[in-house]
């Protein structure tokens, strides 16, 4: 007809192109997903090496406490017929036993005579907040613009707040009860650790609290940040203001002896300086009054830490809370005749509440990963839930990647407010709303930036950012045990190549570190092989370099002081009552003592002597922690020293050096030492770690 047919696609080509297609959208999956599961390996590698060396600090402190009880009795005692740190550790975290009403007047008249607010003046110069009390809601909101623009609180004014939070907490019981029947809702924050801008983001998001809107802040709000009592005041006023729909619960770190450890007494020394001690001493005493746990409407319990399968809520409602100034041991010495069965009791039902975890598997174990409280399993949790009719448990205390988690088929709902708590981009913050009859749960997550202008880095890069910092922390701990690892390495190696196997190397670094880690995918970032996949051991300590400019007594003992630094210090504050900065030659070489006893190396006391001799710089017969920490540097390979930066005393603390921003510091001349009180002064220099 003079028609012509269109051009046609024959079945079989469009079939395989079709095919190609498909092919390549699968290829594209399968290395997106590949991908995908490399970065959340590595996130979890980087995860576990932080909370791996955060629980191993924790252990330590507990460890501290268990040998100073074998070891310090082999010290030869003073004319007290004790050493000095037994008697300074008494002295400083054990009340009596039995506090009636005299009791308590008394020690309530010699906590104010130490730290009364009337023998304080404002002088003209102060440009931060006034507090008039009764406080009212328009000096909240003032006191909380008053911090964002990095005005301090008087002393003053802060000593009035906590004698005012005691008095109000001491009529509280161990046990808050809350409601939501007139509000409906109420809000649950978990730790915050010193992070005032995480605080910030939750007020932003959910308000103030008011009789609308309560709160349960679920403890552990100081330490480790730079803000810890700028949060401790808001808390503290918020809970004054509104003493019915604020509820504060306490945390394994509202506790003096790790306040020592982790940064809070630092802080407090550094930004108040004449009256630290006074003001310490009240914090003290207050966060022992805190309440233990909250009942939500007979439904939901919320306690810091957890359960364990022999607490008793009716044993915890009625024990004296106030007589654990520190919760690491009991209100007696184990070795106390008298100690009964009761006190040991009371004293593991606050350690349990305040410091166990969940675990996957049924059962009661100790915590031995953190080296207090307890493990417990789902049949724990259920046993305990059903006993008193509860329906869930809130608890905080463990760092999360999405700042929340459900375990033990949702009956454990863990919340950690805390954003960024390891490294910038490290964690997410979450808070907590319970709402409605059935006080159902809904979760509020943020991530606090403070450089917002700036271009968001993606999840990649934050992988990477997070993984190099935690690797730099990790190469710091393998430093601090080089002689040691490099003992057995060699015991591994017997005809002296300098390599051997992975398998070797692997076993031989979780045995010395004690650390469970995946040392097979990290070995990459840690040492080198050789073209036949041996492990170069010798490498492993190659990016870094512990020097020691004063003691010559030996690389082993430099390494010794380098690695027990944090606890020296701990030791160093419990002996420093005056908060000075500054103790004794015979103090420092009784910490010394008690570090080495501790270890598996024989030094002599001369050695001993040698060493404290050579950290007093000044040759003023004392030692101030600042020299002994500016002793040391960490130095590359060749021995460079150069591009040095001040540690800042702000810096979040989780031991000796810092927790998140650990930086470098000049050497100093002498004189400018024993004007710096209590600041952290370390020299660091360290190579770049490659990324396998």
């Amino acid at each position: 007809m003079g028609c012509t047919s269109a051009k046609t696609v024959a079945p079989e080509e469009s079939s395989t192109k079709s095919e190609k297609v498909i092919r390549s959208a699968i290829l594209i999956q399968k290395w997106y997903r590949r991908y995908m599961a490399r970065l959340e390996m590595r996130r979890r590698c980087t995860w576990n090496i932080f909370q791996s060396i955060e629980y191993s600090g924790e252990q330590n402190q507990l460890k501290l406490y268990n040998f100073f009880a074998d070891m310090l009795k082999q010290m030869k005692p003073d004319r007290t017929g004790q050493p000095k740190i037994l008697r300074a550790l008494s002295d400083n975290n054990r009340r009596p036993i039995n506090c009636d009403v005299r009791t308590l007047e008394a020690e309530d008249a010699g906590l104010l005579l130490l730290s009364n607010p009337n023998d304080i003046e404002v002088g003209s110069h102060y440009n931060g907040m006034h507090l008039t009390f009764p406080l009212n809601q328009s000096q909240l909101q003032d006191l909380i613009q008053s911090f964002k623009t990095k005005k301090l609180l008087h002393a003053k004014y802060l000593l009035q707040l906590l004698h005012e939070t005691r008095t109000l907490l001491k009529q509280k019981s161990n046990i808050n009860r809350a409601t939501i029947s007139i509000s409906k809702q109420i809000t649950v924050c978990g730790d915050l650790h010193g992070k005032l801008d995480d605080l910030y983001m939750v007020f932003h998001k959910n308000g103030l609290p008011s009789v609308d809107n309560p709160y349960i802040f679920n403890g552990d709000f100081v330490d480790r940040g730079t803000n810890s009592v700028e949060i401790s005041v808001i808390l503290f006023a918020c809970f004054l203001l509104n003493p019915n729909e604020v509820y504060i619960n306490r945390g394994n770190h509202e506790d003096h002896i790790m306040n020592i450890r982790y940064g809070f007494v630092k802080e407090v020394n550094k930004k108040y300086s004449v009256y630290a001690n006074g003001i310490l001493r009240l914090f003290e005493d207050l966060f022992s009054w805190l309440p233990l746990a909250t009942i939500i409407d007979d439904k939901v319990l919320v306690v810091h830490g957890g359960l364990s399968d022999t607490i008793d809520l009716d044993l915890i409602s009625q024990l004296d809370r106030h007589k654990f100034l520190s919760t690491l041991h009991p209100s007696r010495s184990f070795d106390d005749e008298n100690v009964t069965e009761v006190e040991l009791m009371e004293w593991k039902q606050v350690l349990d509440l305040l410091w166990s975890d969940p675990r996957v598997q049924d059962g009661c174990l100790p915590n031995t990963f953190r080296g207090g409280g307890s493990y417990f399993g789902p049949d724990v949790t259920t046993m305990i839930l059903d006993k008193y009719n509860l329906q869930r448990l809130i608890r905080s205390h463990e760092c999360k990647v999405e700042g929340y988690e459900y375990t033990h088929n949702d009956k454990v709902l863990t919340i950690f407010s805390a954003s960024n708590y390891y490294e910038v981009g490290s964690n997410k913050g979450a808070y907590l709303k319970l709402t409605g009859p059935d006080l159902s749960c809904h979760i509020v997550q943020y991530m606090v930036n403070k450089h917002s202008t700036k271009r968001k880095i993606t999840f990649t890069k934050r992988i990477s950012q997070v993984e190099k910092i935690a690797m730099r922390d990790l190469k710091r701990k393998i430093l601090g045990c080089q002689s040691e690892l490099i003992t057995h390495f060699k015991s591994c190696d017997p005809e002296n190549t300098g390599t051997i196997s992975v398998i070797e190397w692997c076993n031989v670094l979780e045995g010395v570190m004690e650390m469970e880690l995946p040392w097979r995918t990290m070995r990459p970032h840690l040492a080198k092989c050789d073209p036949s996949g041996a492990v170069l051991y010798n490498t492993s300590f190659s990016d870094m370099k512990l020097y020691h400019g004063s003691t010559e007594s030996g690389h082993s003992i430099t390494e010794l002081l380098y690695r027990n630094k944090d606890s020296l210090e701990t030791i160093f504050r419990i002996f420093d009552k005056d908060n000075s900065g500054t103790i004794s030659m015979e103090e420092f070489e009784e910490a010394l003592s008690v570090m080495i006893n501790t270890q598996d190396i024989s030094i002599s006391h001369d050695q001993i002597i040698d060493i404290a001799h050579s950290l007093d710089l000044n040759k003023d017969g004392f030692i101030d922690f600042n020299e002994f920490l500016e002793a040391f540097r960490i130095v590359d390979p060749y021995g460079k020293d150069e591009s040095k930066c001040m540690m800042s005393g702000d810096s979040e603390t989780d031991s000796v050096g810092s927790d998140e921003s650990e930086r470098n510091t000049p050497s100093r001349k002498v004189d400018e030492l024993k004007t710096r009180k209590i600041s952290k002064l370390c020299d660091i220099q360290e190579s770049e770690i490659s990324e396998a």
